[in-house]
């Protein structure tokens, strides 16, 4: 109640300064057009005329008052106010004019004729200037304050989403942001202003200005540009040691979404340097659309990506098998709001499990499945390898059986490159996994394929997030090793592979990504610490843990025994199959099942057998 008293008494305060102020501004509107009539000379101003106005002033007054009230600019936040109290002051000023003219003619009061429209004009101007200073004057001092406190930024791009951009925080009086300088790569430009910023120079200048003008973050508004583009712009950046933000995608710009509000920070994602990889989305959608799409491990990071995108592409049923339950509820939950339509069906089950498998390929008929599931953290696996077998070897096997038994069309396995030339037990699991479904094509009418790529950025035990949650808490961020190297992708980008390579699947494939450059993890460390603002080894410090069990310095998507032929996609290659004894692998697998379910204290010299390019490294390495 004390503070709406407050409120209250505060408004109270405001509309009675406002009153005082119209009455102040009736008086000068009053007298202002006979001066301006008379050259400024108020002696020589007729007396007839000044009588006339002056007694006319008492009525005069209390017709603004009641016509300003009406009109509601009694009740308006100045400090808000925008296109709709301008227009309502105007015509409020006017209304007022020809009242005034109306009353001084009913009373044959005598006034020169000039007088009425010069007393609409001082009238109207006096009131906007009043009413609208406030806001002006406050605006200013946010301005100031922003300058000596606020943020000084470089804006990158000097087209139309850099101009939405700079518009916007320039004229704001909420942003915190200075703006002292634009870059543009086109030299036609150099020299010219948006919105008073001077375009200073090309990325080249983009260092010397930044220590020029004591910049402490940068902006790249250039949402056409390539990763290749932004790789090379942010590497620039980051010698200035300036927080970097961009603008999402070409796409705002579009739809017209450029705004402040859209600027992200630079993420990691953005020094991959390639584009992202580009699918046929009209082939995806009439390759699941109206189809029964089973997903196994839905709930996992490529699961659920698999089960969005799956989602967005109209299928007849669409099932998420997996073990645990919190995932696959999150991801039912977030379907079920973004496609209210969808036939969905969450059931918690595991691979392992023979007859459950069976008994849901039978309930519900699936014409795809994308076999997920599986267990992929490879230091775990090392300590835990008779449950990756059991888990990722023979939960694909049980699962394809059942694929096989139902009448399944096709079948697509996510593998990775960790397959190739593997050191660790996760790696050879999915090893003898393409085994298995290359064996199972063969003999099957279930088009059995496999899908291989290397790390996804930010799925469920990556590095990135790691880097990011020790960043948070001030370090140490841990590297394995100085010369560690991996492939990367983005989720969406490993999902799309999948989803095209079930498209030109004819049975038999190992598909493989052409991933780019390999990207070293200490330079991958030392960016995401300067893309959150830091110094490395002075704010952050990089510690080295050595390699763990398992790991290795690189990884291959490829064997040397197999070949390589291109797709419609330029990106995705096919792996030729390598041929083993098919006989004699599935007995070695029996071997394998006996041996991890009376927990063999070491399966690895059984791996091998299986595995001949499955070299273990040693602990000691």
């Amino acid at each position: 109640m004390k503070i709406l008293k407050q409120v209250n008494r505060q408004l109270l305060h405001r509309r009675i300064v406002l009153v005082i102020f119209d009455i102040m501004t009736v008086c000068i509107a009053s007298i202002a057009p006979l001066l301006i009539r008379f050259d400024m000379h108020y002696k020589e101003i007729p007396d007839i005329y000044l009588s006339s106005a002056w007694d006319f002033m008492i009525i005069n007054i209390i017709i603004t008052l009641l016509v300003f009230y009406f009109f509601r600019l009694y009740h308006s936040l100045w400090a808000f106010a925008g296109t709709a109290e301008a227009q309502n002051t105007v015509a409020a000023c006017f209304l007022c004019a020809v009242l005034d003219f109306v009353g001084l003619q009913i009373l044959h009061y005598p006034i020169p004729r000039s007088y009425y429209f010069m007393y609409a004009m001082v009238l109207t101007a006096i009131t906007i200037c009043g009413r609208f200073s406030y806001r002006i004057l406050r605006g200013i001092k946010h301005k100031q304050q922003n300058k000596k406190n606020g943020t000084k930024v470089m804006v990158i791009g000097a087209g139309e989403a850099a101009n939405t951009v700079i518009k916007e925080i320039v004229n704001s009086n909420f942003s915190t942001m200075t703006i002292k300088c634009i870059i543009d790569d086109n030299k036609l430009k150099w020299g010219s202003f948006i919105q008073g910023i001077k375009i200073v120079g090309g990325r080249d200048k983009i260092v010397e200005y930044a220590a020029f003008y004591g910049i402490d973050e940068i902006i790249i508004a250039i949402p056409s540009a390539s990763r290749a583009t932004m790789k090379q712009l942010v590497e620039i950046c980051q010698e200035t040691n300036c927080k970097l933000r961009t603008l999402p995608g070409i796409y705002q710009l579009v739809n017209g979404e450029v705004n402040v509000s859209k600027l992200r920070d630079v993420d990691v994602e953005d020094l991959l340097g390639r584009d992202p990889i580009k699918v046929d989305l009209d082939s995806i959608l009439n390759y699941v659309k109206d189809k029964v799409i089973l997903v196994t491990g839905g709930g996992g990071s490529i699961g659920s990506e698999l089960c969005r995108q799956i989602a967005g592409h109209q299928p007849k049923q669409l099932i998420i098998v997996d073990i645990y339950e919190n995932n696959a509820y999150e991801i039912q939950q977030e379907l079920k709001h973004k496609y209210p339509y969808l036939d969905l069906v969450v059931l918690i089950a595991s691979v392992r499990n023979t007859n459950r498998m069976n008994s849901i390929m039978a309930k519900y008929h699936p014409d795809i499945i994308y076999h997920a599931a599986a267990h992929k953290h490879v230091p775990l696996m090392e300590d835990s390898p008779n449950e990756a077998i059991k888990n990722n070897v023979f939960g694909t096997w049980k699962t394809a059986q059942a694929a096989v038994q139902n009448g399944v069309k096709k079948f697509v396995m996510i593998s990775t490159d960790k397959a190739v030339n593997p050191t660790n037990i996760m790696g050879a699991s999915k090893r003898i996994c393409e085994m298995i479904i290359q064996t199972y094509n063969r003999h099957y009418d279930t088009e059995f394929v496999a899908v291989r790529f290397g790390n996804v950025l930010g799925s469920n035990g990556s590095v990135i997030p790691l880097f990011k949650k020790q960043i948070m808490e001030g370090g140490p961020v841990t590297v394995t090793h100085p010369d560690i190297i991996r492939y990367f992708m983005t989720i969406p980008e490993a999902v799309s592979l999948v989803l095209q390579a079930g498209v030109y699947a004819r049975g038999g494939e190992i598909f493989v990504l052409d991933m780019g450059e390999p990207v070293k993890i200490l330079d991958l460390a030392k960016n995401l610490i300067r893309l959150s603002g830091y110094k490395v080894d002075e704010d952050i410090k990089i510690e080295f843990t050595g390699l763990r069990p398992g790991e290795k310095l690189y990884e291959e998507l490829l064997m040397n025994e197999e070949g390589l032929t291109d797709t419609e996609n330029k990106l995705i290659h096919i792996g030729k199959p390598i041929e083993f004894d098919e006989s004699r692998f599935f007995v070695q697998l029996n071997e394998l099942k006996k041996a991890v379910e009376s927990e063999c204290s070491d399966v690895r010299p059984l791996i091998q057998e299986i595995v001949p390019t499955y070299i273990p490294r040693k602990k000691t390495e």
